[in-house]
Formats: structure tokens, sequence, C-alpha cells
């Protein structure tokens, strides 16, 4: 079995975002961009699978400009067999992203895609689904566990009520959650190993996939500035202040 897993390249979560001073966009320069948290979870949950002997190959895609072999570098560096880049606009919409996504598992014939839930730059939360409904396959979303057995995977997943275990065909998409697993460490020799592995460079016009998007962003403005707390005596006090703010 072969598991396809989406990486996306993003600004690391320790990073403050900046936006430019003329509202075009985020300011990238000299920004550290690491691999999407979610992805790499989808990653490591991919390699115990593998480990287990339950799948034979770990295939990880990304798309974007070449920079992103970077984040490729490092998945492969965690045990990924091959990387996958698809040279495009780095903003690409969900159902683009998707619709490529289906093409490459149709290409590699892969039975499991595990994906993170959600990337954290957009928070759109949205590619999983679409691929599972482009793919007419089964969908598990935001796992916090994964067992598989045959031809069927029974996953834990994360609702508002609390945990639900589901079970569903192979071939299928799973997103994954925060609490799925723990990331490995890379080690220096596994980053140096990750250099001679293969990385496949498509296009999206290779895969059949038009990349047009269909909304177009007209400005980008930073959160206005939180207002400073204030202390209050008593209950009294906050109340009178709640009344102050038309919150009561």
């Amino acid at each position: 079995m072969k598991i396809l897993v989406p990486v996306k390249r993003v600004v690391d979560y320790n990073v403050r975002i900046q936006v430019k001073s003329d509202n075009s966009g985020v300011n990238l320069d000299g920004v550290k961009m690491s691999v999407n948290p979610f992805d790499e979870i989808a990653v490591e949950e991919a390699l115990r699978i593998k480990e287990r002997g339950e799948a034979e190959e770990v295939i990880a895609v990304t798309i974007g400009d070449s920079a992103a072999q970077e984040q490729l570098r490092t998945v492969l560096a965690m045990g990924c067999d091959r990387a996958i880049l698809v040279e495009a606009p780095s903003d690409l919409e969900p159902l683009a992203v998707a619709k490529t996504l289906k093409a490459l598992v149709e290409k590699e014939d892969a039975q499991l895609v595990i994906a993170g839930k959600q990337a954290i730059d957009d928070d759109s939360g949205q590619v999983a689904q679409m691929l599972a409904a482009l793919l007419s396959c089964a969908q598990a979303t935001f796992a916090s566990k994964i067992e598989l057995a045959g031809d069927s995977a029974k996953v834990t997943r994360e609702v508002d009520a609390g945990l639900e275990t589901i079970e569903v065909d192979l071939p299928a998409v799973v997103s994954a959650d925060l609490r799925l697993n723990e990331p490995r460490y890379v080690k220096l020799p596994d980053i140096m190993k990750a250099k001679r592995k293969p990385i496949d460079t498509l296009s999206l016009a290779e895969l059949g996939v038009d990349g047009t998007n269909q909304l177009t962003v007209s400005n980008w403005s930073a959160p206005s500035a939180r207002e400073p707390g204030i202390k209050v005596e008593d209950v009294a006090g906050l109340v009178g202040k709640l009344k102050e703010k038309g919150l009561l």
C-alpha cells in the first residue's frame, strides 16, 4: 500500500506575522518557513504505519515554487521514501490543491491519503474533504487515532461532544488532528541522507489541472491593536464597566 502525504510550506508558527506597508500581502523577507505542523503530524503517522509493516511506501508532495524543496527535504529526513514537488503558485485555492492531489493519487495509485486537518497560514481546513469528494472515496477528518485492518481503517476522531470512532473502507482520505501523535526529532545523519533522496518535479499542466484562482484578494491589513485591560475592585465595578461598554 502507498500512502500519499501532502505537506505545505508555511511561516513558522513562532514567527510574528507582519503585513507589508502597502497592504499588498504578508512580508516574507527573511522569515523562517517550516512544514505546516498538522502536515508534520500526518507524515509521522504515515511513517508509523509503514514501520508497522502496513504500508510499503510513503510519498510526500507539496505545491509551490522551488523553495518548497526545503520542506520536502525535512520530511524526507523524517523517513519519507520519495517526494514530489508540483511547481505552481503557493497561493492556490483549496479546490485547485484538491484537484492537484487527486491527479497525484491516481498517478501514484495511493490507497491512503493522510493530510493535516488545516494549514496554519489560511486555516481553511477544506482540502481533505474536497479531495475525498473528487475521488469519490471515504473520508475521516480530525483523526486522533488510526488503526488499519486489511482493506479498512478504524479512525477515532475529535468532535464537539468528545470522541467518535468510525470505520471506513480504503482507499480513503484522513486528516490529522493535533493529538494524533508527536512528530519525531530529525537527526543530522537523517538530514544528510535526505539530500540524496529523489524529488520529482511536475507542473500543473502535466497533471491536467487548471490552477486559476476564482477569488482575488484586494487588500491585507493587520488586526487592530488590542485595548489595554483595566482592573475593577469588585463585582459592582465589573457590572458598571460592562454597562458602559453596552455589554449588559
